[in-house]
């Protein structure tokens, strides 16, 4: 009877520890993980003031692109070309923000022209090392400017047919999750353009922020009273339609790059990025980052 205890007891304790294994979140990061890439984007602000290309490179996803404060889009082959002349001072208030196995690090510099910019850099962690997916820059506006408002860009009188982005997109889908993500993504556009709080909400995660060229930050509750606003006063508006776009999934987080305008192109070119995690079995947009193509 000892012995068919002992027996029970070993299985229970077994069974447990693999339930708690089992029920862990998936892609999760190790222990430290944020200072290794707060460590490699340091890294690489310093690679580009010295103009070492070197280690630049090393840092580097192959699909890398730079997106300055003035919406001009560099290629990885142009960055590296120019590194000095993109250089920015040291970062201010850095935070680092881990989904899956794509990392976000967020703040502020000095532009190449002096300018106070909020940036946006994602990294993901290819074959066992953190790479840079994308930089991109915006200059906000300054304190008391108007907020942002969800991608919309002008009042039109008549109900907004939106057929890119809600229904079509200009991007092939390469697996399941890049269609959950596309899913997720068009939800949240028809429910913007319908004015439908609660269903925008469902794909938008909690510490979301959208940040956009000569506007405030707006977070997601503020989100929400715009969107319920626009329903109270009827407001039918003009989102922006993708011209074209990127998408990586690693593990439960995403990033997506795009280039946006409106079809008579009555407004500057948009670059967005995007960053999703996965949570619960469910994509959610985490940040926005749209940054204005001013034209020289």
């Amino acid at each position: 009877m000892r012995r068919a205890m002992q027996r029970f007891w070993l299985g229970a304790v077994v069974l447990g520890v693999l339930i708690a294994v089992l029920a862990e979140p998936r892609a999760q990061p190790a222990p430290g993980e944020d200072a290794l890439v707060l460590s490699a984007d340091e890294s690489l602000a310093e690679a580009m003031r010295n103009g070492d290309k070197s280690s630049a490179r090393r840092l580097l996803s192959l699909q890398f692109t730079f997106v300055d404060d003035k919406g001009k889009l560099y290629e990885r082959k142009d960055f590296l070309a120019d590194l000095k002349g993109l250089s920015t001072a040291p970062a201010s208030d850095e935070k680092v923000k881990i989904y899956g196995l794509v990392a976000m690090v967020t703040g502020h510099r000095n532009s190449a022209q002096g300018d106070d910019t909020f940036f946006l850099d994602i990294w993901a962690k290819q074959k066992g090392a953190w790479r840079a997916l994308t930089m991109q820059g915006v200059a906000l506006g300054a304190a008391g400017a108007p907020a942002g408002e969800l991608d919309l860009l002008g009042s039109i009188t008549k109900p907004f047919d939106c057929k890119n982005p809600c229904q079509t997109l200009p991007y092939r889908v390469r697996s399941p999750v890049e269609q959950d993500i596309v899913n997720a993504f068009q939800a949240i556009e028809k429910a913007t353009v319908a004015h439908d709080a609660s269903e925008w909400g469902r794909h938008i995660a909690d510490e979301f922020v959208y940040y956009r060229s000569g506007r405030a930050p707006v977070a997601k509750s503020g989100s929400v009273v715009i969107i319920e606003d626009q329903k109270t006063h009827d407001t039918n508006e003009l989102l922006s339609a993708i011209q074209s776009m990127r998408l990586w999934a690693y593990g439960d987080g995403a990033a997506m790059i795009s280039t946006d305008g409106v079809p008579d192109n009555t407004q500057p070119l948009l670059r967005i990025a995007r960053v999703w995690v996965k949570r619960n079995g469910q994509w959610q947009l985490a940040i926005t980052v749209e940054t204005a193509i001013q034209t020289p």
